[in-house]
């Protein structure tokens, strides 16, 4: 019954098939009333023809010249709405069937987007329709379901490698904590200094780990505006934000004696302000923790015009690969120092360019001669 139901719904096949079947039976009949109504115009032979003519027929029967013409045009009539019709139908059922073998044809690439949606998943993410027919809209969307198909891919395997690293980043301050109390507290000859030292490194993992969790509920948060409205739009300082950057930052940059200079004029954007503040505390933040002992660290702030503002924060540091720059936007990047031994959660530029994308604005840097990197943001001007 289903299988039924199934075979008679009304299916795109189905109703091109009826509407080519319609369109043609439609023309014929349009076209054999056209000639049964033209065939009295056609046909008077009587007009040619001496007024009280008789014409003899073959059977010997004598009839006057317009009675046989009336005669001559019903039969011709008669003919060809016999014929006219058998030929429709023939036309008419040819036509319905070429008109269903070629739908099925066209519109096998459909089923094919049909079949790969449902059977597509986690580990079928690989498979295409590659449809290499006719360059029509078929190809367009066979072509559109194949890009798209790329972009999941890229989005699972993405995500794969997110998870990923924070499993790891997350692994690794919890397993220092586990391994600290579990030396400690085994240990029969600890005393309250060597208590003391635990809850010390338990202190710094367990912040590490809060840090990195910050980290990954802002990203998410920027990611999630990205392309939508943002929930909270006022205006705001860039220059403010760089402000309460540095200071936050004061006793860090002090430690390694950085030389720091600023150039802040209003660069005022509209939207998210504890987005904004987070994106200049993060390239501070950057660029004091990958610097080196007397190193520098620069800022500015500007309007260029054109509708924009402008924040640029660059640092010394060790050296950085242009070619590495663009893969340091990426989650738990450091620019080619392991995980384990460097500081920091490695989300900060990936948390600077998903605020920049939420708020319509770009994000770019560049490797420094002798090592740092510079890093422009550009935001859309309140």
């Amino acid at each position: 019954m289903n299988t039924l139901l199934r075979a008679l719904r009304p299916t795109l096949r189905l109703r091109l098939t009826l509407l080519n079947g319609i369109l043609l039976v439609g023309a014929g009949a349009i076209m054999l009333a056209v000639a049964w109504l033209t065939i009295d115009d056609v046909l008077h032979p009587a007009s040619s023809l001496r007024l009280g003519t008789e014409v003899e027929l073959g059977d010997g029967t004598r009839l006057p010249v317009g009675e046989w013409q009336d005669l001559v045009v019903a039969q011709s009539r008669a003919e060809l709405l016999a014929k006219g019709l058998v030929a429709l139908g023939v036309i008419g059922l040819f036509g319905v069937v070429a008109a269903y073998v070629v739908a099925g044809r066209s519109l096998r690439p459909l089923h094919q987007v049909t079949a790969m949606a449902q059977r597509l998943g986690e580990e079928t993410l690989d498979q295409r329709i590659r449809y290499t027919g006719a360059n029509d809209e078929v190809a367009e969307l066979a072509a559109t379901f194949d890009a798209m198909l790329d972009r999941l891919g890229e989005s699972f395997e993405a995500q794969k490698r997110f998870v990923a690293n924070a499993s790891h980043e997350l692994r690794t301050p919890l397993a220092v904590m586990r391994t600290e109390i579990d030396v400690t507290v085994t240990d029969d000859e600890a005393d309250v200094q060597e208590f003391r030292r635990m809850a010390y490194v338990v202190r710094d993992a367990s912040e590490r780990a809060n840090g990195l969790v910050d980290a990954l509920l802002i990203l998410a948060r920027s990611e999630a505006q990205t392309g939508r409205r943002l929930a909270r739009t006022v205006q705001a300082d860039l220059a403010d934000g760089v402000h309460a950057a540095l200071s936050a930052q004061k006793n860090e940059i002090g430690r390694l004696k950085l030389d720091v200079s600023t150039d802040l004029r209003p660069a005022v954007a509209e939207g998210d302000p504890g987005l904004l503040e987070r994106l200049a505390g993060n390239l501070i933040e950057n660029a004091v923790r990958y610097n080196h002992l007397h190193g520098r660290l620069w800022a500015r702030t500007e309007s260029p015009g054109g509708g924009v503002v402008r924040l640029v924060v660059g640092n010394t540091g060790f050296e950085v690969d242009q070619a590495d720059v663009p893969g340091l936007f990426e989650p738990f990047r450091r620019g080619g120092r392991e995980r384990t031994g460097a500081r920091g959660s490695g989300l900060g530029l990936s948390i600077v360019r998903a605020v920049c994308e939420a708020h319509g604005g770009t994000v770019a840097a560049v490797a420094q001669p002798g090592g740092g990197l510079e890093v422009t943001v550009t935001l859309p001007r309140a």
